[in-house]
């Protein structure tokens, strides 16, 4: 009892449940309220506007390979805080450099998703993954609500700051810098990078109780102590890939193109950030019945659970508009459980898949290999309302595609361990 109360664990959960609020929350989703006003100064078509939102899923995804590695060497507080100075550099060019498209697809695609890459998704579930066996999913789902919070606040208050400052997106993006600066010194403050190195184990159980637990539940979690190169020889992992990419598309799509459905559809600017905070607050309802279900059942279940929400959400948002808006609010809502819902299980799918020692890398590969695969989520949203007029074809491409990721979770069970170390690397 007297280890259980000193744990760091769960301490450390709450700091990295405020990094991933001010690194996710305020750039991303904030971000997209501060660009729909961007527009009205530097003119930029729907799919320009949709590559931005494209570039940062990108580089969110391609910096997990260099942040895989700078966790290895460095580790995961010195990430976080690479992560927070890329936040800022990207929010001050914005706001004092931006005059062109190109600066904004600089801006916010490159700089500020190279950001978000080194200063959440993999940071934070490389620690959870190594603070927590037990307790993963419920830890990892607890931390991810941030972002949720995060949008909930952040989508509203900067779009009431930037129309209280008579149309001001550069002052807001200073906000956002500064917000990244506070995010360092949590950073620096609060993340410890293993329990070993405060005496303690994951858990904050004794190591009889640890390995009881795994045992325990042996179809949840792997006890082989995988290495980088057998899991890419794995069948399971590329199936894991291409499920995360599945889930994906839609939120990078409905990220980019969410204000702008509404706004197309004569909702008012005010309700249509009230609506990407709805879509945000989704996301938390999502997180936490996706590790309550996580530490119950296999996460390929949950997994396919929460992308029925897509589904659903898809087609709610075809039905909004000024009539319409609990449809708008039911959608954001659905979606944003359906991402927060698929994102808490993939991470914690991977891990239990491939063990702790492994993760960072095979978790760094798959946000790059995703990234490129969905990274034309926003462009392609943009290009078919060019050409539609309409996105409801956006939304129809959505659903298929997420149907297809759940056939594929359906075949994506427990990896076995190669046999010729299995004896020798097992736990």
């Amino acid at each position: 009892m007297e280890n259980e109360q000193k744990f760091y664990g769960w301490k450390l959960v709450g700091a990295l449940w405020f990094l991933y609020l001010l690194n996710m929350g305020f750039p991303l989703y904030g971000g997209a309220v501060i660009n729909s006003y961007m527009m009205k100064e530097i003119a930029m078509d729907r799919t320009t506007f949709g590559l931005g939102f494209s570039l940062l899923n990108l580089f969110v995804g391609l910096s997990a390979i260099l942040v895989g590695m700078t966790i290895t060497k460095w580790g995961v507080r010195k990430t976080f805080i690479i992560g927070s100075g890329l936040l800022v550099i990207g929010a001050f060019w914005l706001s004092q450099v931006a005059t062109q498209p190109w600066h904004y697809l600089v801006g916010f695609g490159v700089l500020v998703g190279s950001g978000i890459g080194f200063s959440t998704i993999v940071a934070l579930s490389t620690t959870i993954t190594r603070w927590f066996v037990k307790f993963r999913g419920r830890a990892m789902a607890m931390a991810m609500t941030a972002s949720g919070f995060a949008g909930f606040i952040g989508a509203p208050a900067m779009n009431k700051l930037i129309a209280s400052s008579g149309g001001d997106w550069r002052l807001a993006w200073m906000v956002v810098a500064g917000i990244a600066v506070v995010s360092a010194i949590v950073a620096w403050l609060f993340v410890k990078e293993r329990p070993q190195d405060l005496g303690q184990i994951p858990d904050g159980k004794v190591a009889e109780e640890t390995s009881t637990a795994v045992t325990a539940n042996s179809a949840l979690v792997t006890k082989h102590v995988w290495e980088p190169a057998d899991v890419y020889k794995s069948v399971t992992y590329w199936m894991t890939v291409l499920a995360a990419a599945a889930s994906q598309w839609p939120f990078f799509f409905f990220t980019a193109h969410w204000i702008m459905h509404l706004k197309g559809k004569g909702i008012l600017p005010a309700d249509a950030a009230f609506a990407m905070g709805m879509f945000t607050m989704g996301g938390i309802f999502g997180r936490l019945i996706s590790g309550w279900l996580m530490d119950k059942i296999a996460a390929r279940y949950v997994f396919m659970l929460g992308m029925c929400c897509y589904l659903v959400g898809s087609y709610l948002a075809v039905q909004a508009g000024p009539g319409a808006m609990l449809s708008a609010y039911i959608a954001a809502v659905l979606y944003g459980a359906g991402f927060g819902w698929t994102f808490v299980a993939q991470n914690t799918m991977l891990g239990n898949f491939f063990g702790p020692a492994a993760f960072p890398k095979i978790n760094g590969s798959l946000q790059a290999i995703t990234a490129v695969i969905v990274s034309c989520a926003g462009v392609v949203g943009g290009k078919l309302f060019d050409m539609f007029h309409s996105y409801t074809p956006a939304f129809q491409l959505n659903s298929a595609i997420v149907f297809l990721g759940v056939i594929i979770v359906i075949f994506a069970s427990m990896p076995k361990p190669p046999t010729s170390s299995q004896c020798s690397k097992s736990v």
